[in-house]
């Protein structure tokens, strides 16, 4: 079995690091130097100072978002801070770079203050057309994305929108393999951080009019817990707040007893959680998608022993793939040439959608595009696009 632990440590000492700068003008004389630098750089400057939206047209602005994280919640590993959170970033703007030609820098801020995060974010805006939040631990990651949204350019955290948007465009897609209404749909989430509250919150369409969004039936959302409910006396705000548009009929119980009946599964938690056994008790020929990384909450033949027909992971390796690198290069390249100033609900929606029409040959195996697929970051840019005209 390939050891891509060991491999990706070669790499980083050989590379010291994975990204780079190139410039895009020569630099091989007098007269290349005036432009590029003093004395002609001057006008530039003048324009842009007359015209700040100017900006865009004269500088890297318009294709430029920063990578910015505090090392809290990054990936499996949880809060290890800045310095450790470089190399995810850092193939995070090479993922922008290679299938949106963006140009991403990674901002690993050492400090874990939302009011710091917020003013340093706020501080280095002039330079990017968006930011792109990354691996910030919930609560902080709600209240940091919150008060960034008016600073005049996109503000996205792709743990929750991204994860979510791809998870969507993965039911949209295995309902209709399965011929199944997604409005009859009862769902169980595993996890109550940023991804999961996403999740639930784009399932039932918080924040959608209901003409651009059709909910599922009913999300119940479990922490460690159990069912987050209305008779629990140990909810923070956050998960209290998720009581508004899930878990209708107030159910209390373990995950296990949740899963009984249900229609699909969720997982944005930990490894090996549920078992075949738990799975099929849940209604005939569910839908599980267990993306807890590097161990899904199920290993893929577990859950196919348990009855599950559509099964999918985090992992490259099994089939049915839910990776953000569908969605998150696209929908900012999107916003980007739209000069878009923020990326609303119907932003997101046009994403899914448009990823999940991107899939072709769809079958119980493929409810996904594949994550390498070149054509799906234009076919989403141009969705979120047009979408953002009606902003």
């Amino acid at each position: 079995m390939t050891d891509f632990f060991e491999r990706s440590l070669i790499v980083h000492e050989q590379l010291r690091g994975k990204i780079g700068v190139v410039g895009k003008m020569p630099v091989a004389n007098r007269d290349d130097l005036s432009l590029a630098y003093t004395p002609g750089v001057a006008r530039p400057c003048e324009v842009i100072a007359n015209d700040q939206s100017k900006a865009r047209e004269l500088t890297i602005k318009r294709n430029s978002v920063a990578v910015v994280t505090d090392g809290s919640a990054v990936l499996g590993l949880g809060n290890i801070g800045p310095h450790a959170a470089i190399p995810v970033m850092e193939g995070k703007a090479l993922l922008f770079k290679e299938f949106a030609n963006i140009d991403a820098w990674p901002l690993c801020l050492d400090t874990q203050d939302v009011d710091e995060i917020v003013a340093t974010v706020r501080r280095i805006a002039p330079v990017f057309g968006g930011v792109n939040l990354e691996d910030i631990s919930a609560p902080r990651c709600f209240a940091v994305e919150q008060q960034l949204q008016d600073i005049g350019i996109p503000v996205f955290h792709d743990d929750q929108h991204g994860t979510a948007i791809v998870l969507l465009a993965a039911l949209l897609n295995a309902a209709k393999v399965l011929g199944r209404d997604i409005t009859q749909m009862k769902v169980v989430i595993n996890g109550a951080g940023a991804a999961g509250t996403a999740i639930a919150r784009l399932l039932r369409c918080v924040g959608h009019s209901p003409n651009v969004c059709i909910p599922v039936e009913d999300v119940i959302v479990c922490d460690t817990k159990g069912a987050i409910h209305s008779g629990r006396k140990d909810l923070v705000d956050y998960k209290r707040e998720l009581l508004k548009y899930t878990n209708r009929t107030n159910r209390s119980g373990s995950l296990q007893e949740m899963l009984v009946g249900a229609d699909v599964f969720i997982g944005v938690s930990k490894g090996n959680i549920i078992s075949a056994d738990d799975v099929s008790k849940m209604a005939k020929d569910s839908i599980v998608l267990a993306m807890a990384n590097p161990v899904p909450e199920i290993m893929p033949d577990e859950a196919r022993r348990g009855g599950a027909a559509v099964v999918g992971t985090g992992r490259s390796d099994f089939p049915n793939q839910i990776n953000n690198v569908l969605a998150f290069p696209g929908i900012f390249r999107g916003a980007l040439d739209a000069c878009a100033t923020s990326i609303t609900e119907e932003m997101k929606l046009a994403a899914a959608h448009a990823l999940a029409d991107a899939t072709v040959d769809l079958s119980l195996e493929r409810v996904l595009p594949d994550p390498l697929d070149r054509s799906v970051a234009p076919r989403i840019a141009a969705a979120v696009a047009e979408a953002a005209k009606v902003e």
